[in-house]
């Protein structure tokens, strides 16, 4: 009789562990997808949902015009055409957070991209990425409870955020690393093609 109460209690501890993996499991797939929850502007004004994007990788960039990094406008377009057929996505995003380098209006922005660097990738409104105002989609990013791996504040205007198809934060680039450079290719190629 004590065996089969011991069998019994066993098994039941069994289930209820199994039955919290399954829970814990999901919120850990929720906590993964939540960049999808995040609802932002398009640089004209429209509100767009990240989940849009879901099923592609994306590479997440604060953005300025005036900027010694502005030319990797050209680098990003160029790394966008390249995958674009692939699932691949550039989201820019305009911030003056750093030696005022993005005074212009959306408007302004959108101008200067389109006409300097044939920007085709998606362009989102100016927001802030650091400081008190920081918009909660950069909180997301750069805090370290929801983005252990890569935390850290905003260092300067084109530091990168790479996603891959599942809405993980699966790499971040520094201002200094270009979209043509190995880092960043290898990176995206291999979350393109799930290489490991």
């Amino acid at each position: 009789m004590k065996f089969f109460i011991l069998v019994l209690v066993f098994f039941s501890a069994l289930n209820i562990a199994c039955s919290n993996n399954k829970e814990d499991t999901a919120i850990l797939q929720k906590q993964d997808a939540a960049i999808y929850a995040f609802k932002v502007k398009d640089i004209d004004g429209n509100e767009k949902s990240l989940a849009a994007y879901q099923g592609k990788v994306l590479l997440i960039v604060n953005v300025a015009s005036k900027c010694g990094y502005t030319s990797q406008y050209k680098g990003l377009q160029n790394l966008y055409e390249k995958y674009e057929g692939k699932e691949f996505i550039v989201l820019g995003f305009p911030a003056n957070n750093f030696g005022r380098q993005e005074p212009g209006s959306n408007a302004e922005i959108k101008e200067f991209c389109s006409t300097k660097f044939n920007v085709s990738f998606p362009m989102f409104s100016k927001i802030s990425v650091k400081g008190d105002d920081i918009h909660p989609l950069y909180q997301y990013l750069t805090r370290s409870d929801t983005n252990p791996k890569f935390a850290g504040a905003i260092t300067w205007n084109f530091n990168k955020f790479l996603i891959d198809k599942n809405g993980n934060i699966v790499a971040r680039f520094d201002s200094g690393d270009t979209p043509e450079s190995d880092k960043v290719i290898r990176a995206v190629e291999r979350h393109l093609y799930n290489a490991n």
